[in-house]
């Protein structure tokens, strides 16, 4: 199929490439793949307060901590660049479906077998990206808490990241449990991303907040 020409290279783009074809017709990459990319920037620069406190005498108590959540980190940074192409990987046969034939009542109930398949592929990718930034709060909010005061403003930077990606992701959900007809599917798929928004988006706030006063 025509999205195979695709696969497997979007993390591979300039950035500049990625972001016009985000902006163009085409239908990958689209929100999904563009909040994964976000969370993933989240994660990373997470990372990089980790990066950055490492080796400094005035944190060497605590740099065997630090290389845990730099390790978790880049963990997470990884699996969401990879959900920037499983997006794309689910949501192209989806829009193919679309396109599908439907003037026999056979086309019609094969066009809609396909097509309900296809949604819920399609909402458990940005769900599982929901669920990688949510790992990643905790760790964020403990680099700022002990990581380089040099870095705190970039720990901000990555909850604040972290949170997008999330409320993203999360209206991708939505857009595809809402005309998935296995009701008990999608009311668990809902259930599972507003548990993961009303834990995360207060944390990532909190992040905010107190890296916020910090710098005053």
């Amino acid at each position: 199929m025509w999205y195979n020409t695709y696969m497997e290279k979007f993390i591979d783009k300039k950035i500049e490439d990625f972001v016009q074809e985000l902006a163009s017709k085409a239908p990958v990459p689209g929100g999904g793949g563009a909040s994964a990319l976000a969370g993933a920037l989240g994660s990373a620069l997470g990372g990089m307060v980790a990066s950055l406190t490492l080796g400094k005498a005035k944190y060497a108590d605590v740099e065997e901590e630090i290389l845990s959540l730099q390790a978790a980190l880049l963990e997470l940074q990884e699996e969401l660049l990879g959900l920037v192409e499983k997006d794309a990987e689910v949501f192209a046969p989806l829009a193919d479906a679309y396109r599908m034939a439907s003037v026999t009542e056979k086309d019609k109930a094969d066009k809609e077998f396909v097509m309900q398949t296809c949604l819920q592929h399609a909402a458990l990718v940005p769900l599982e990206i929901m669920e990688k930034c949510a790992e990643s709060l905790p760790l964020i909010e403990r680099l700022a808490e002990i990581g380089s005061t040099l870095a705190v403003s970039d720990a901000g930077c990555a909850a604040v990241l972290s949170k997008a990606a999330m409320q993203a992701a999360w209206l991708n959900v939505r857009i595809n449990c809402r005309i998935i007809k296995d009701e008990k599917f999608a009311a668990k798929t809902d259930a599972k991303g507003r548990k993961l928004l009303e834990e995360g988006i207060p944390l990532a706030d909190r992040i905010y907040s107190s890296v916020e006063t910090k710098l005053l």
